[in-house]
């Protein structure tokens, strides 16, 4: 069994909070490519950009986060961010209010209207799947 990665710290950029989705890739991984229609599982940590303060995380309870790419499971900055990541990769993912949660947020820890940020790591890749029947469901990320 691979060994997986230690929890990543959030350092937010310096300067204005983007206005467009902005990835980087701080580690390429190898294998299939995320896209609509694959499942993938990722850990992450999600902080609010004007605070840095970690809103959530997948790693404390060791619970990865599993979801169809263009399901609607996931907010649309996250869901838009993880593709064309691949297995092993590790990708900050800056995510404005309209992909995120805009004006209605889900915690105290998320103000209304935030820019998110978020450190992702893609821990596997499936599919392609059908996701065309699945019903969208509520989740934080």
């Amino acid at each position: 069994m691979n060994e997986q990665p230690a929890k990543p710290e959030i350092t937010v950029p310096e300067g204005d909070a983007p206005t467009e989705l902005t990835t980087r890739d701080l580690v390429e991984g190898d294998g299939p490519e995320a896209r609509p229609g694959t499942v993938v599982q990722v850990h992450y940590v999600g902080a609010a950009f004007a605070s840095g303060r970690e809103f959530d995380s997948s790693w404390e309870q060791n619970r990865p986060f599993k979801f169809a790419v263009g399901g609607g499971k996931a907010i649309k900055g996250l869901d838009r961010g993880v593709r064309g990541m691949r297995p092993g990769g590790r990708r900050e993912i800056i995510v404005p209010p309209r992909l995120g949660y805009g004006k209605q947020s889900p915690s105290y820890l998320i103000p209304p209207g935030s820019t998110l940020v978020f450190v992702v790591d893609l821990l596997t890749v499936v599919g392609p799947q059908d996701t065309g029947g699945s019903r969208p469901h509520s989740s934080f990320v």
